[in-house]
């Protein structure tokens, strides 16, 4: 087998294969990786959602066949925790969690058999409108800032998109660089729209961070923790200091 889950609630992705190294991102529970090569006690491995690369803990994993590993569409944990048994044992999974193979609540991942008892939703349900975007973008309010995070237990500014637009079957990449070549351009804030992609960037003119629009107004973004602040033509204005941050780049709209 080539293919593996992720069978802990968060398995990290560090750059080399050692537990000291960045880890620079995330796998939620479920979520299915190519493994590459073994080191050790690490596997090299591609993320099948988003193509990241890096190396992933042996013992999180649970090797899969490639069916179920590259299935398009799975099952999604729509509450901020959920619970799993898996070997009959309990387990919190957090919002966004994969269920691939899920069959009346039950799934066998290789030597782990999943029971869910959790709300569940299939990736793309939700309808791509106003109302349903700010419900699954404030279920991840306050959520703490973390480099390299994808979950409500921690993530960064480009993890929180892309795991908000998950739930409307839109798969983002993970680097902000890269999210920012997705969709078209909408040429101003007046142009824009609910679910709109927002990018900015620090004094060196990089892209350094993504928010995801509400209105031609708020932006709910990941600074210290998911908040919603102001934003104008200039960029984001802290609603708790009034202080600039975040120069405004570009404004993106996914299809």
């Amino acid at each position: 087998m080539n293919h593996a889950l992720s069978i802990v609630p968060v398995t990290p992705i560090r750059r080399l294969p050692r537990h000291d190294s960045e880890m620079t991102s995330q796998l939620l529970f479920g979520e299915a990786v190519e493994l590459i090569s073994l080191h050790d006690d690490w596997f090299e491995v591609v993320s099948v959602f988003d193509g990241f690369a890096g190396f992933c803990p042996r013992n999180q994993l649970a090797l899969v066949h490639h069916d179920i590993a590259l299935q398009d569409q799975v099952p999604l944990v729509q509450t901020w925790s959920g619970i799993m048994q898996v070997n009959e044992a309990p387990m919190h999974v957090p919002l966004g969690s994969a269920l691939p193979a899920l069959l009346n609540g039950e799934a066998q991942w290789g030597e782990y058999r999943i029971r869910s008892s959790s709300k569940l939703i299939m990736e793309g349900a939700y309808p791509f409108e106003d109302e349903t975007v700010r419900q699954v973008a404030f279920l991840f309010l306050n959520a703490p800032y973390l480099w390299g995070g994808r979950s409500v237990f921690g993530l960064d500014s480009n993890g929180f998109v892309q795991q908000v637009l998950r739930f409307f079957g839109k798969r983002l990449p993970r680097t902000v660089a890269n999210q920012s070549l997705v969709g078209e351009e909408v040429s101003s804030l007046q142009e824009s729209c609910c679910g709109d992609l927002v990018f900015f960037d620090q004094e060196n003119d990089q892209l350094s961070h993504v928010g995801l629009l509400l209105n031609e107004r708020e932006v709910i973004h990941v600074y210290g923790k998911v908040r919603i602040d102001t934003i104008d033509h200039m960029g984001i204005l802290n609603r708790e200091n009034f202080q600039r941050m975040h120069k405004l780049r570009m404004i993106r709209r996914l299809s």
